[in-house]
């Protein structure tokens, strides 16, 4: 699973920066993939991810500064904050769902129709079976 996963996500940073996101890297697909389309509190995010809140912190601040993310305060803690798209960030992340497809016809191009619906079948079954055994 692990090589796969690693391809998987090398092929989505190289389309996504051929699609014109040069500031697409590794570590920022990971963190973007915790946050929500209406935007995620910054501390779920550290959790979800199993990092620091510093190190998500730096992530972030980089993606601010790269106007694909904004904070905005938390209606439910006072001193949370909401990480959510900003437009630019939003026409990345549809930009991003046309890549994720791409490389899914790929692979359903490479082995075939019944293989692939099998094969993501399996993979749903296995990330409930994962999930059913985290604590919380």
């Amino acid at each position: 699973l692990w090589p796969a996963s690693r391809a998987w996500q090398s092929a989505f940073v190289d389309g996504m920066r051929a699609a014109g996101h040069g500031w697409m890297t590794d570590a920022r697909a990971t963190l973007l993939a915790h946050i929500a389309r209406g935007g995620t509190p910054q501390s779920a995010i550290a959790d979800r991810m199993g990092i620091t809140k510093q190190a998500v912190q730096q992530l972030v601040d980089g993606l601010v500064a790269d106007e694909i993310l904004e904070r905005i305060p938390d209606p439910d803690d006072r001193r949370g904050r909401i990480i959510r798209h900003t437009p630019r960030g939003l026409a990345a992340m549809r930009h991003a769902d046309r890549v994720k497809q791409t490389i899914e016809e790929a692979a359903r191009s490479r082995i075939g129709d019944r293989a692939f619906d099998c094969m993501m079948a399996d993979l749903a079954s296995l990330v409930d079976h994962f999930r059913a055994r985290e604590p919380g």
